[in-house]
């Protein structure tokens, strides 16, 4: 007789009754670099982390909850001068803009900027750790966009 007035929860994740579906439209990339594959590579690992941790139904447009937005950043700065070298450390950030609409709930809605990174020594070679860096940095990112609309700490 409760669960019709309560917040259903999955793991992390509480859902609002009646929110059983949502979208997630193919992020842009707007930061005119990074490799080809970003934009789809973070929407997809986004609509994993819906459909398997808060047990919603993907809907290719109009879900309950909808996702859209850009990737606004990705870029390499150097970190920790080393004497006699120019950086001990480098650092990858991608930068996400995100808006998000809860359907059910006119004033669950936002549009936020995440920034994520990863840092790597100067001496790596970048096209032999960029897959493994944007993989690190993408789910970090997932989980921000993830525990700010759904888990709401």
């Amino acid at each position: 007789m409760l669960a019709g007035c309560k917040v259903y929860s999955f793991p992390g994740a509480s859902l609002p009754p009646g929110v059983n579906s949502c979208s997630v439209q193919l992020f842009e990339n707007r930061a005119h670099n990074g490799p080809a594959s970003l934009p789809q590579t973070f929407t997809d690992r986004l609509k994993l982390k819906l459909q398997t941790e808060a047990n919603l139904r993907l809907a290719a447009t109009d879900g309950d909850l909808q996702f859209k937005g850009s990737i606004t950043g990705y870029t390499f700065t150097s970190e920790a001068p080393i004497a006699g070298t120019t950086s001990g450390l480098n650092k990858l950030t991608i930068t996400v803009q995100v808006d998000y609409v809860n359907t059910k709930d006119e004033k669950d809605k936002w549009n936020e900027s995440f920034s994520r990174y990863a840092q790597f020594a100067a001496s790596e070679n970048i096209p032999s750790i960029e897959d493994r860096l944007i993989t690190d940095i993408d789910n970090q990112l997932v989980d921000d966009i993830f525990q700010k609309a759904l888990v709401k700490w």
